[in-house]
Order: structure tokens, then C-alpha cells, then sequence
């Protein structure tokens, strides 16, 4: 049995938190759908709403962000996944596709200005945890091509054999990385806002629902938010 889990020490530091899931299996990730590219440019559209401040940092979906990783240890200069999604955005440089799945939930996490990811189930290792790093747990990233193992006391995903990502959700390793040969996958969307709460129930609905509308499979949802923080993926 795989399980996506949330520990106490991210708890700790994130009591109200929200994890949202999306279980898929029987997916294919090889479709081409015109409505999936259409689907991704509309994203960068509609995400200039989430771009309301003549101070990029000042926007509530960066800025929330922003606040919540001062909390724990981080490389220099690391942002969340949403800040460098509508960083691209604002700089007139919008989001392209990647594969149908990334670009499915990357056209979710712009349209509701919330940070997703997302990785293959069948290359992690016993149980997902978001949790806080002991220091050390291998990891290597997307594009690098040396092990950056993880800081003490920086949030993590990890598996058994290391972690999965970095600094929360900033960046995906290679090992578990969602390729198109991917039929089984979780992805997660993020809110450390309450009065998002909302907004990540109805972003979770949307990206099961396209996942299944184009990729075809199945999909099961959930929202951790505390009790339980508990997923079973298989």
C-alpha cells in the first residue's frame, strides 16, 4: 500500500493547510487534444487577475506564499511554484506546454493562482511524505545533473529513497517526474490561505475532471486539512 502523508513537523509549522490530491490511474499521457493547448494559453490569460499590484511581490497569491516560506529553511532565493508561474505571466513570457498532464494542471494552478505538481506513482518509493527534512536526502533535480541533497529543516515531499521535492513545491526531481509514459499519477494542489479553502475545493474538482475528459482513466479526490492527513494511493 502507497499512502500520501502529512507529518507532525509540517503540521507544526503549517496547522492550516490544505493538501489537495488527485489520484489518476489508466491515464494516457500520449493524447494530443487541441482543447489541451487551448486550455493552457487561456490559463496565461486569466491569470493576470491574480496580478492586481504595481508590486509583483504585493499580489496575494505570491504573497502568501512568500510569507509562508520564512518559516522554514530554503535555499537562497527560492520561490513557490505559482510565484514563477506568474512571474513568466507578468513578464509576458506565458507558460508552454511540457506534456499533457503538466500542462493540464499547470493551466489549473494559473487559473486559480494555486501551486500544483504533480508525480508518476509507480516511481515512489513505499509512502509520500510532506514533511520537514532531517538534512542530507538525496535529490536531483529536473535539468541538473548532480545530487543537491536537502537542507535541515526545509519542507519536503520525500519518499523512502529521498526527496521528491524541494523547498515544498519549488522544484520536482527526475526520478519521479511525470513523463508520457506515465499511467498512474498524484498531483497536488496547495493553500496555506483559509479563505482559500474555497477555491482549492473547486480547483481539486476541475483538475480531476479535465484529467479524465482528456487523458481518459480514472481519478478519486481528497483534501487533507488535519484529520486525517492521510491519502491511500494504492
Amino acid at each position: 500500500m502507497k499512502t500520501v502523508r502529512i507529518t507532525d513537523s509540517f503540521r507544526a509549522l503549517f496547522p492550516d493547510a490544505r493538501i489537495a490530491l488527485v489520484c489518476l490511474e489508466d491515464i494516457d499521457n500520449t493524447v494530443t487534444h487541441p482543447d489541451i493547448e487551448t486550455g493552457l494559453k487561456l490559463a496565461n490569460e486569466q491569470a493576470e487577475r491574480h496580478l492586481v499590484k504595481e508590486v509583483f511581490s504585493e499580489n496575494p497569491a505570491v504573497a502568501v506564499w512568500r510569507e509562508a516560506f520564512r518559516k522554514f529553511k530554503t535555499k537562497k532565493g527560492v520561490r513557490s511554484s505559482i510565484e514563477s508561474l506568474l512571474k513568466r505571466v507578468e513578464k509576458g513570457n506565458p507558460v508552454g506546454p511540457i506534456n499533457p498532464l503538466v500542462d493540464i494542471y499547470n493551466a489549473i494552478s494559473l487559473e486559480y493562482g494555486l501551486p500544483c505538481g504533480g508525480e508518476d506513482i509507480d516511481t515512489i518509493e513505499g509512502d509520500l511524505l510532506l514533511t520537514v527534512a532531517e538534512g542530507g536526502e538525496s535529490f536531483l533535480a529536473l535539468g541538473d545533473e548532480t545530487e543537491d541533497p536537502a537542507l535541515p529543516g526545509e519542507v519536503v515531499y520525500r519518499d523512502d529513497v529521498g526527496i521528491v521535492c524541494r523547498c515544498w513545491n519549488w522544484r520536482d526531481g527526475v526520478r519521479t517526474m511525470l513523463t508520457e509514459r506515465t499511467v498512474r499519477a498524484v498531483l497536488v494542489l496547495e493553500s496555506v490561505d483559509p479563505a482559500r479553502n474555497d477555491d482549492l475545493a473547486a480547483a481539486v474538482e476541475e483538475l480531476a475532471a479535465r484529467c479524465t475528459q482528456f487523458l481518459g482513466g480514472t481519478a478519486r479526490t481528497a483534501i487533507l486539512g488535519g484529520s486525517p492527513d492521510e491519502f491511500i494511493l494504492l
